[in-house]
């Protein structure tokens, strides 16, 4: 199953990483300003891809506090018929936490072209770098509550 995967090692324990999933307002200062998620199972959310150009939506599917954070993924007005899915794990290290973000499910989105969506999420995986904007972020440790 083809994935795009990226991972940081973040020098703070997963409670301290995890502060940044656990809110709206936290979520939107390293994904998209104009994020809104309702951040339970089954709630929703939407918000500008980081090319200011593709909508994306979908839904809560797993919520583990200082585990993971996993969301259906649908590019609106793409074509997709089904959704992919966003998994973000956090798993301790020796020396803080290891996030881990894949983009999967690519071949069940309902085109035939999926091997070059997956081509154009490794590119935009490099080139946003959202990971190091998470690490920024933790390292400076201002999150709002």
């Amino acid at each position: 199953m083809p994935q795009v995967v990226r991972s940081i090692e973040i020098n703070a324990p997963p409670g301290a990483v995890w502060r940044w999933l656990a809110t709206q307002e936290a979520l939107r200062r390293w994904i998209s300003s104009d994020l809104d998620i309702d951040l339970r199972v089954g709630g929703s959310y939407r918000f500008l891809g980081p090319d200011d150009q593709t909508w994306i939506s979908g839904t809560v599917l797993e919520l583990e506090p200082e585990k993971s954070l996993i969301l259906s993924w649908l590019e609106e007005g793409s074509g997709w018929v089904n959704p992919a899915r966003l998994v973000i794990a956090l798993v301790p290290t020796a020396t803080g936490t290891r996030v881990t973000l894949i983009h999967d499910g690519f071949e069940g989105i309902g085109r035939s072209d999926w091997t070059e969506t997956v081509q154009d999420y490794e590119r935009g995986a490099d080139v946003h770098r959202i990971l190091d904007r998470l690490g920024d972020l933790v390292s400076a440790g201002d999150v709002r509550r």
